[in-house]
């Protein structure tokens, strides 16, 4: 799979998705900057690429450290040009166990992680007039799902994030866009123990948001069923929303 990427940056590397995008993109040609708070993991991603990932280890909660690191990826690899910021945690909510650590935990990683890279990279790129960032959200943050109240408030934090930045850097010659997956088959969803529609394996979801990715759309999204389905719910009245989705909760249990 050839690339038109020279240089990419992948944030949360270290398992799931974004470890299966560097992977991609490394194998077609890509040099890929890895990073997570895994360096053991990221070590192993760089040898089963023959060096071709290298490994950027980092806290997408630390600005600074964010900073400096984009700043060594830049001056190491050269120019970034396409930014994938897939960082993020997931802890299933239990309203019998009401911890506020998850929720700050939450919007520290997967959004704040987030804004930290965007603060060095929209200038960066604006500057000189390039550059693609690929803002890694999920189909949870288009309604409130139950088990999600940790996680799915900060997906939605970010699509509106990235609608808003997709207009305001027209015409700068710096792409935004937004993926949006539903349920994949990686560590993350492991511990689940509710029904995954749809469940994807992470080499095809990977593949999906790359070849989304290359055509410089706003929104990729998969699988389009699920995805299409709480995009309907999302614009229906709430009467008819939450009847719809206790009928759901009791069904499944």
């Amino acid at each position: 799979m050839s690339s038109e990427w020279r240089t990419a940056w992948i944030t949360g590397a270290s398992s799931g998705i974004g470890r299966e995008m560097a992977r991609q993109l490394a194998t077609g040609g890509t040099a890929v900057a890895a990073s997570a708070r895994g360096a053991e993991s990221l070590q192993a991603l760089s040898a089963e690429t023959a060096g071709k990932a290298k490994a950027y280890p980092l806290d997408v909660a630390d600005a600074e450290a964010v900073a400096a690191r984009v700043r060594e990826i830049e001056a190491e690899m050269g120019e970034i040009d396409l930014a994938v910021l897939c960082a993020g945690v997931w802890k299933p909510f239990r309203m019998s166990e009401w911890e506020v650590q998850n929720f700050r935990q939450g919007i520290d990683v997967n959004y704040m992680g987030v804004v930290n890279a965007l603060a060095v990279l929209v200038p960066m790129m604006k500057g000189r007039g390039r550059g693609h960032i690929a803002i890694v959200a999920s189909i949870a943050g288009y309604v409130g799902l139950i088990k999600a109240e940790t996680y799915g408030p900060t997906k939605a934090a970010l699509i509106n994030l990235a609608e808003a930045l997709r207009t305001e850097l027209h015409g700068t010659g710096v792409t935004v866009s937004v993926v949006n997956p539903g349920f994949v088959d990686t560590p993350m969803t492991k511990d689940n123990t509710f029904p995954m529609p749809f469940l994807l394996p992470v080499e095809t979801a990977a593949r999906r948001a790359l070849d989304g990715l290359r055509t410089k759309r706003f929104e990729i999204v998969f699988p389009r069923r699920l995805a299409y389905t709480l995009k309907l719910m999302r614009i229906l009245p709430y009467p008819l929303f939450f009847w719809i989705m206790q009928r759901t909760v009791a069904r499944r249990q």
